[in-house]
């Protein structure tokens, strides 16, 4: 399992914003080849100012995550349907942007985003559904600690079809704890 780096991360996260409307539409864009079939990420102004509006309500919490290089936008992360009370869980949805996928961009901002959610937003368990075929996918959540629970069929509707899913899930026993500074 591939812990948290001690070395400054190449990212940081950034809360959803109008300011980035222009620059996120464009990324989506350059980047339907890569979605395409694994995502559907807000593709039209009103989609994106949804997400916006989404973003700052209870049961989601949305990062861009962004390079510290030159502040563009790498990829997104969403926390959604957040269940509080004795659950305290919730599902997570991402994709990354050309040209930065595949680059380490997505793992790092995952795991400032999994603090976070283990963190400030005080949950216990995350899950994280995978299309099968999706290997870049499984290969970041299953390096970053997540279990596969299990296969979905048929779970989501993406591109117009349903499609399968694994679940795989990490709680916050099983995440690194941060290791105070000396």
């Amino acid at each position: 399992m591939t812990r948290p780096t001690r070395k400054a991360p190449r990212v940081y996260l950034e809360s959803p914003s109008r300011k980035r409307e222009s620059e996120f539409l464009a990324r989506v864009q350059r980047s339907q080849r890569l979605h395409r079939p694994w995502v559907k990420a807000p593709a039209t102004v009103q989609e994106f100012r949804d997400l916006v509006v989404r973003a700052r309500g209870e049961r989601h919490a949305s990062f861009f995550v962004c390079t510290r290089e030159t502040a563009e936008l790498a990829g997104v992360i969403n926390v959604n349907e957040i269940v509080r009370g004795l659950f305290q869980s919730a599902y997570l949805g991402y994709y990354a942007f050309a040209p930065f996928a595949g680059l380490g961009y997505m793992s790092e901002g995952l795991t400032l985003v999994i603090g976070e959610a283990f963190g400030a937003l005080r949950l216990h368990r995350l899950e994280a559904n995978v299309q099968p075929g999706n290997q870049p996918s499984v290969r970041l959540v299953s390096g970053l600690g997540f279990r596969l629970e299990g296969l979905s069929p048929r779970y989501l509707k993406i591109g117009g079809r349903w499609r399968d899913h694994e679940r795989w899930a990490i709680l916050a026993e099983d995440w690194p704890k941060p290791r105070a500074r000396r």
